[in-house]
């Protein structure tokens, strides 16, 4: 788990960012006019949360101080947050479950069973992806699908990694800007509490200086759970294939998750 520091410094980056987007209106408060910054003002946070302004900017600076639940409920209905945000402040702030366990190094190979399970799932491009999403295994029909997989070396079988720096996924994923963005924000909003160990890794480290799309996402603190959709690729063989989007995690392995691609209908 990140040190206390860390999690209040995302806190406060967070909420700040959340603030700085938000639309005056959406809180019935006056549009914005020519000598307003787009967003909320931290005295208008305050005042609507029912907080003094001096508290909330001291949050906002990530000072040493230990919000409340219910004033943190309070700013995530003025700040509208969802209900994958919400919970992502709550953990900042030490209310969420935290891990049994520390958070192990990531595995270069998935569990024997689970590798079997990916395999048995012939035809549907599967993988399974550890705590700082490293890509630990796979199946024929996913190599099919993204043949870079089988040759990326393990310091860099990592998605975010391939995601944002392999020029096969951008242009596998014709609406890359938006995924990209998204499977980011998935990423922060699981990490939680372990963010600021998960921050240090190597491969976020790497991305953050090679990457400006990743710089640009990283630093705007978005945070969406994820949700099973349509995902389309442009694959060079295969034309446009269409599948939906499923993760689940077994039971006796939570700390990886097991993303699974079925054919659309049609």
């Amino acid at each position: 788990m990140g040190t206390a520091p860390q999690r209040r410094t995302e806190l406060g980056g967070f909420l700040r960012a959340k603030r700085t987007r938000l639309d005056p209106t959406a809180v019935g408060l006056p549009p914005a006019g020519p000598r307003r910054r787009g967003g909320l003002r931290r005295e208008e946070v305050a005042t609507l949360s029912g907080v003094s302004a001096t508290w909330y900017t001291w949050l906002e600076q990530g000072r040493d101080i230990q919000p409340s639940r219910q004033v943190l409920d309070a700013l995530a209905r003025t700040l509208r947050l969802t209900a994958a945000e919400h919970t992502y402040v709550l953990s900042l702030a030490g209310y969420a479950p935290s891990p049994s366990r520390p958070a192990e190094p990531s595995a270069h190979a998935a569990p024997a069973h689970v590798q079997r399970l990916l395999d048995a799932l012939a035809g549907f491009p599967a993988y399974a992806i550890a705590p700082d999403w490293t890509i630990c295994g796979w199946n024929a029909a996913y190599t099919t699908l993204y043949p870079n997989v089988a040759t990326a070396g393990p310091d860099e079988r990592n998605l975010l990694w391939l995601v944002f720096t392999d020029p096969y996924v951008r242009d596998l994923l014709p609406d890359w800007e938006t995924t990209s963005r998204r499977f980011l924000a998935e990423f922060r909003a699981e990490a939680g509490p372990r963010l600021g160990d998960l921050a240090r890794s190597p491969v976020i480290q790497r991305l953050l200086r090679v990457s400006e799309p990743f710089r640009d996402a990283w630093q705007s603190h978005h945070v969406e759970g994820f949700t099973s959709r349509e995902r389309v690729f442009r694959h060079p063989v295969a034309g446009t294939v269409r599948f939906e989007h499923h993760r689940l995690a077994p039971a006796d392995h939570p700390d990886l998750h097991l993303v699974v691609y079925t054919p659309v209908a049609g």
